[in-house]
């Protein structure tokens, strides 16, 4: 063969060859690399993860009693992308390609009100609904957090709507669990309540991992938040089967949400009951019940109260804006927040003086102690005479404490109240709580007093819980507590035990002992000396704390009256603290009020009503369990809360007076209005309002 032939014959073979391997190179690209996108492409079965929020666990009372649990939730959901596809694919089949040019500019609510609405109504299950927040939602979230329609389906309307597979893509039924508080307000800012899921909360991996995504809602107020880690159920996987045109053909795979842990309080609901609807004879007030031999709250009430189902799963605008705007702060906490103790302070300064050996002190009160050119008044002005520790504690004399508080000296007080709890918070399982104030400590040199020293007045002010001076009530439950008890100092527990479905007992119930008084230079006769003065306060003539004795029983307690500012308006916090029985308590209780007359006439009789109801369950009487309604609280100055007539039940015949809360209207220093900055509240969930743009009728 010719050369010029061969090479010819050459390149012809090169071409073929080349030409073989490109188009080889094409089908490896085609079939092989590129074959999961083109498989895309071809409209075919595709499978879609959903992610569903945990069910949260039940909180109940120390008895089993169910407090919150869960009811079953139907509700119309729309899987907007879903739904933006399938009316652009109904476009493209009745007006070709060229009808969805601007189908971008669509506004979701728009497609949802001329393409879903319209057949929802057919069948009686359309609803005005908010489209602003509708395509606010699309807008923020896109495809991947369901929007819900609707909340509210009855269970026939949800069995009618999965019955007639309605077959609407992007449109589905979901049954979630939604929380129930089983007894209206009853101990509302203890339970607390939920706030829905914030949707913008989605890690990038849970985007890769669901299609669909619905948080879980958590708690933002009471127990609902301080153990929502347990109350929070693990979540569900939903993978469901759908074909090219977004219907579900069937569920491929099912994992189901979990249930939380069981949250067990060491409250007694009955007992809340009647704690809660002594309280409603006053409007504004808290109370604790302790059991000052662990610790543990058995109620813990506060009013004026609020409904915590009303938070779920929305609050409506115009109920968030009356608790708000209700000066009365229905959902502040006051057992757990701010009052002005008044002489209820005697009784950590008598520990005080017991610890650093002024048990056997006696005093002669005048009616006043002289402090420079100002006198501090005793209420009573003609004084005791000569006094001790006892006597003191019993008929309340202001010129004794005071006198002993600066033999102490102010760093000494404040030791010894900072060991008692005071000016600090005592831990337990509620946000929101107050640490209080005490002169001297880091809150009062930095912000109430920056550069003042504490000077002999304010050192006897304080041990008379005047001025410059606050505290809880669940503070003073549990230091009366540590006297009733022969000088523990248990931490405030409202949570009894957490019990796992799967893993067991994750919080045990382990009382917390904090400070052992004895160990601390307290000797058991000296408390004891503390302990008689408040059995003489109740019991024996002259005590100021005669109204809270119950006849047959042996009741320890104390009165106080502070004077204070409340709203810009010059009052009265009257208290009572009691613990009982004597020789062997079991229960102490705490009672504070807003602008009661005195601790004697006011917080000393519902103190009262609370330990007959306790002793009377103790006796066998079932104490009544009713669902409540919330209170809305009042401005009304309380003279005297009358006692029911029980023909002789107790006799006041030889009652003393006791504290006016006027004791220190000559002292040149204004009374801090100490509610005057209430803790800041957590924003709930608030309802969107319906409106009628695209209201369908069937």
């Amino acid at each position: 063969m010719e050369p010029r032939y061969r090479l010819r014959l050459y390149l012809l073979t090169a071409l073929i060859l080349i030409g073989f391997g490109s188009l080889l190179t094409r089908l490896y690209n085609y079939q092989i690399e590129e074959r999961p996108r083109f498989l895309k492409q071809v409209p075919s079965n595709y499978t879609v993860t959903i992610r569903e929020p945990g069910i949260r666990g039940d909180i109940t009372d120390r008895n089993g009693i169910i407090l919150a649990n869960n009811l079953r939730n139907y509700a119309v959901v729309f899987n907007l992308d879903d739904i933006r596809a399938d009316y652009k694919r109904h476009l493209i089949e009745t007006g070709g390609k060229d009808s969805i040019k601007n189908f971008r500019s669509i506004k979701t609510s728009q497609i949802v009100n001329d393409w879903v609405r319209p057949k929802l109504a057919l069948h009686n299950l359309d609803k005005n609904y908010s489209t602003r927040a509708l395509d606010t939602h699309y807008i923020t979230h896109g495809g991947i957090v369901p929007f819900t329609f609707r909340n509210d389906l009855t269970y026939d309307q949800f069995a009618y709507f999965a019955e007639h597979n309605l077959e609407l893509p992007g449109v589905e039924l979901r049954v979630r669990p939604r929380r129930h508080y089983l007894y209206g307000s009853l101990a509302s800012h203890v339970l607390g309540y939920v706030k829905q899921w914030e949707k913008g909360a989605i890690s990038p991996e849970e985007r890769r991992k669901f299609r669909h995504y619905t948080g879980d809602s958590s708690g933002i107020a009471g127990v609902e938040a301080t153990m929502n880690e347990y109350l929070t159920g693990a979540e569900g996987i939903k993978t469901l089967l759908k074909n090219e045109k977004g219907e579900v053909m069937q569920v491929a795979d099912y994992i189901k949400p979990d249930v939380g842990s069981r949250v067990e309080l060491t409250i007694d609901a009955r007992l809340q009951c009647l704690v809660e609807n002594t309280l409603r004879r006053v409007g504004r007030a808290a109370a604790v019940v302790m059991d000052p031999n662990t610790g543990e709250v058995l109620a813990m009430a506060s009013v004026p109260d609020f409904t915590p189902s009303f938070f779920v799963p929305s609050i409506n605008p115009e109920a968030w804006q009356s608790y708000n705007t209700n000066t009365a702060r229905p959902l502040i906490n006051r057992a757990i927040n701010n009052f002005t103790p008044g002489s209820t302070f005697k009784l950590p300064t008598a520990i005080a003086a017991a610890t650093h050996g002024h048990a056997y002190d006696t005093e002669v009160c005048p009616g006043y102690v002289t402090y420079g050119k100002i006198n501090v008044r005793c209420w009573k002005r003609s004084g005791h005479g000569t006094v001790g520790l006892q006597e003191s504690i019993q008929r309340s004399c202001n010129c004794y404490f005071m006198r002993v508080a600066n033999k102490i000296g102010a760093k000494k007080m404040l030791n010894s109240f900072q060991l008692l709890g005071f000016g600090q918070k005592t831990g337990i399982e509620l946000p929101s709580e107050s640490p209080g104030f005490i002169p001297g400590n880091r809150y009062w040199k930095t912000e109430m007093r920056p550069g003042a020293s504490v000077t002999p007045a304010i050192t006897g002010m304080m041990s008379i819980g005047q001025s410059d001076s606050a505290s809880s009530p669940l503070q003073m439950a549990a230091m009366v507590s540590t006297i009733a008890n022969g000088g523990r100092y248990y931490k405030p527990r409202i949570v009894k035990r957490v019990v796992n479905p799967h893993s067991g007992v994750l919080v045990h119930n382990h009382p917390h002992l904090k400070v052992d008084l004895l160990q601390e230079g307290l000797k058991p006769d000296h408390l004891e000396r503390i302990r008689k003065g408040m059995w003489m306060a109740v019991n024996q003539e002259g005590g100021t704390a005669r109204r809270s004795a119950v006849k047959g029983r042996e009741v320890a307690g104390k009165t106080g009256t502070a004077q204070t500012n409340d709203m810009g308006i010059k009052s009265n916090d009257a208290w009572t603290v009691a613990f009982a029985p004597y020789e062997k308590p079991q229960y102490v209780v705490v009672v504070a009020v807003k602008r009661g007359s005195s601790g004697s006439a006011v917080a000393g009789p519902l103190t009262h009503l609370i330990l007959r109801g306790l002793f009377a369950s103790e006796e066998g009487l079932k104490l009544p369990l009713t669902k409540m309604k919330e209170s809305k609280g009042n401005f009304i100055v309380h003279e005297k809360i009358d006692l029911p007539d029980e023909g002789g039940f107790i006799d006041l015949a030889y009652e003393d007076g006791g504290e006016t809360g006027n004791e220190i209207s000559d002292i040149p220093m204004t009374p801090l209005g100490i509610e005057n900055r209430p803790p800041l509240l957590p924003q709930p969930t608030i309802a969107q309002p319906a409106d009628t743009e695209g209201s369908q009728t069937p």
